[in-house]
């Protein structure tokens, strides 16, 4: 019988994957990107990459995780030895992007509260680097900022309070509020955007397809990007989540309710962001594509110059929207988190609360260098660098591991058709062989291209190599060196078995 923590209900671990794939870029990321590669036309290689890579990659991931019973680490030493540093950098990856998510969501929860009255004035770019980020040049530190640093601690408060409450108590009852919160939440921003001057415009600019966008490359990889990124794909948390499902759990069917229900907000919140965006354009008198942008800049820029604009409760619904960052940001941010708690429960055989407090704490301190005024700059360049250079990459290996040296796809997908209702047929393992790989391969080639020929950002070579470079590297160095810090002892590698409990 295992020792391992579970899940209490399926729908409790269903909520906690949807609660992590559903995060900041699902609304601030997806509409501008599904807009720039085609608008209506770009649904076709999406679907197309969901059902080739987003869900087989989910399928992959929740069978490790449920078949070998451990942490990303653990899993992967269970499933082929020699193989535990893959699991350490995914670790590792999941750590780096803590540091600053956290950091994001604190910029929401003070928006929130500057909602009302519109404290950002008239020119809320100008507000958010000047009077609130208080941004300095690339390089430098800078002080503290407070109106961030006092916001971070509120969100590292609530975070590590609900993993110091365990997986069942703790993630679970956390996820079964949040998620039902946002959706309404967002279907609330929705219908009030929908009524604007100006939101059938923007919506159509959204919906409206350009078909010559198809026969373009860079439109496909885009859609694989946007789901591999999406559904927190290759950075431990889908492995370690699914390794506290019970034994009798029917993973295909799961991932496909994942997959399809972080697909459905991203359309959602398309629908929400254009139809504000068409009222903005309508407002100003200018066409919708004057006004698209993603990102920082669409969350905290252009949002707060639409609220402004406005007829009536501009307060209520910017603190609508900005809590829904929070939600959204704050049920990806604990899943991160348990990545690493996970992992260093499974190697060093310690409490969980010493894990959340060693690890959890160690994130917090870091995150404080982003609290500061030229924190924009460090958090711009690592995220671009540990996602195109850690997570997509380290999702190519893992691919190429399990897929042809470990060759355990026939292992994974017998395992998962002996629990599912939904059989996987060869499509699984030609798609994890041959498509996927193929289109991460080129991805990084094309990345690799982009930030050799011109610098990151604009930002100094020095400062793109040190915060950049440096860091998507140094995770890879991390994974390798943490594999041979202390060798599991030999009954690590035995899978515990439970009594199992039924779908």
């Amino acid at each position: 019988m295992e020792n391992r923590p579970q899940w209490g209900t399926r729908a409790g671990f269903i909520l906690a994957a949807v609660g992590s794939a559903v995060g900041l870029g699902n609304i601030w990321r997806f509409p501008g990107v599904a807009y720039e590669n085609g608008g209506g036309a770009f649904f076709l290689p999406y679907l197309f990459a969901l059902l080739t890579a987003g869900i087989p990659l989910l399928i992959m991931e929740f069978t490790i995780g449920h078949k070998y019973r451990g942490s990303a680490p653990l899993s992967f030493a269970r499933m082929r030895k020699g193989s535990e540093w893959l699991g350490w950098w995914q670790v590792a990856i999941s750590f780096v992007i803590s540091t600053y998510y956290a950091v994001i969501i604190a910029w929401a929860m003070a928006y929130a509260f500057f909602s009302f009255g519109q404290k950002w004035g008239n020119d809320p770019l100008t507000f958010l680097v000047g009077d609130y980020l208080q941004v300095v040049d690339a390089g430098q530190v800078g002080s503290l900022v407070p109106s961030v640093f006092f916001p971070l601690i509120i969100v590292w408060v609530i975070s590590l309070g609900i993993l110091f409450k365990g997986v069942k108590k703790g993630i679970e009852v956390a996820n079964k509020i949040f998620i039902p919160a946002l959706v309404i939440l967002f279907l609330v921003i929705v219908v009030r955007a929908l009524t604007l001057d100006g939101a059938v415009e923007g919506v159509n600019a959204f919906f409206k397809p350009d078909w010559s966008q198809i026969a373009n490359g860079k439109v496909w990889v885009a859609a694989y990007g946007q789901i591999f990124f999406s559904l927190s794909i290759a950075f431990a948390i889908m492995v370690t989540y699914s390794s506290y499902l019970p034994k009798k759990s029917d993973i295909t069917n799961n991932a496909f309710i994942t997959g399809f229900a972080n697909s459905s907000f991203e359309l959602l919140a398309g629908i929400g962001v254009f139809a504000a965006l068409g009222f903005m354009a309508a407002q100003q008198g200018v066409p919708v594509d004057e006004v698209v942008s993603k990102g920082v800049i669409l969350a905290f820029a252009v949002f707060p110059q639409i609220i402004n604009e406005l007829p009536a409760f501009s307060g209520a619904f910017g603190a609508l929207f900005f809590t829904c960052l929070v939600l959204a940001g704050l049920s990806s941010l604990i899943s991160i988190v348990e990545t690493y708690i996970a992992g260093v429960q499974d190697k060093f055989n310690i409490s969980r609360t010493k894990a959340v407090a060693l690890g959890g704490g160690l994130s917090a301190l870091i995150s404080i260098l982003f609290a500061t005024q030229g924190g924009l700059n460090f958090l711009d360049t690592v995220d671009a660098f540990i996602n195109n250079y850690g997570v997509a990459f380290a999702g190519l290996i893992e691919i190429i591991i399990v897929a042809w040296i470990a060759k355990e796809l026939n292992s994974l997908r017998e395992h998962a058709d002996g629990l599912s209702d939904i059989r996987l047929g060869s499509w699984w393992n030609i798609c994890l062989k041959y498509i996927t790989p193929a289109v991460l391969g080129v991805m990084m080639v094309m990345n690799v291209m982009t930030d050799l020929k011109t610098s990151y950002g604009g930002y100094p070579a020095s400062f793109n190599f040190y915060f950049g470079w440096l860091v998507a590297i140094g995770a890879i160095i991390f994974g390798i060196l943490f594999a041979k810090l202390k060798k599991w002892d030999s009954a690590s590698y035995e899978i515990p078995k439970d009594k199992g409990v039924s779908k």
